[in-house]
């Protein structure tokens, strides 16, 4: 008798895009340098450091704090624009991210894009890759609450289980380089890879880390939504066989 083919327990990957994806960050603190330095002030590495992984808007509110004369939303649009500037010079992928999203790609592991960035930014960088390989993006202009808030992870579950109802958060694994990033991920229930780039992420039981993208593979994916699938299966019995008190 022909054994009917297994049901992978992945049905999503959630991507972060910069550290990520791309090693944008240094386009962004050379741009945030640039700005603050141009209203009479100085910015430094530590000051930069707390801005990774961060909404713009949070960032805008820092910069002004720093001496930027200017509105947030002309702070985003400046930093925004230097960022596209450089990325259109040369993109900085990360290693090992397009080899596993063309990889994934392949398993038919639908794959999605949540961002701090803005529109503009991210569809530059989605444009830049071989093959469309994001079903859609969340972007920081598209959510009221930025990172590490998880309302950019939940929206983008959301979106998903409008072509699969049976989808839950447990079906899917996120991947991320910033600790507003993980707590992010974390909160909103999903499978949570750090990557650690620019800034240390803490071990903790709630997340994986990866020190990089290169050599990883669908089934280590695979194998993380499992746990994530048996952990949630675990739960829920504990909650059914429960005794009341």
């Amino acid at each position: 008798m022909r054994s009917l083919p297994s049901v992978s327990p992945l049905r999503a990957v959630l991507w972060d895009m910069d550290g990520t994806i791309v090693d944008t960050e240094r386009y962004w603190i050379a741009a945030e340098h640039a700005l603050v330095e141009a209203h009479g002030g100085t910015w430094s590495h530590g000051q930069a450091m707390q801005l990774v992984g961060q909404s713009l808007t949070y960032s805008a509110g820092i910069l002004q704090a720093a001496g930027v004369r200017l509105e947030r939303r002309e702070i985003i649009d400046t930093l925004t624009s230097e960022v596209i500037r450089s990325v259109r010079h040369s993109v900085p992928w990360r290693p090992g991210a397009r080899e596993l999203l063309d990889d994934l790609h392949v398993a038919g592991v639908r794959c999605a894009l949540v961002t701090m960035s803005e529109e503009p930014l991210a569809r530059e960088i989605v444009a830049s890759l071989p093959k469309p390989y994001f079903e859609f993006l969340v972007t920081g202009d598209t959510v009221t609450q930025g990172k590490p808030h998880p309302e950019a992870y939940l929206k983008a579950v959301e979106l998903l289980q409008e072509a699969d109802p049976d989808l839950t958060v447990d079906h899917c694994v996120a991947l991320e380089d910033s600790a507003p990033g993980v707590a992010a991920a974390v909160a909103s229930g999903v499978a949570t890879v750090a990557i650690p780039h620019i800034v240390p992420i803490p071990d903790d039981p709630r997340h994986t880390i990866w020190e990089s993208l290169a050599g990883r593979t669908v089934s280590e994916l695979e194998a993380i939504a499992a746990g994530s699938l048996a952990a949630a299966a675990a739960g829920s019995a504990v909650l059914v066989t429960g005794t009341p008190s």
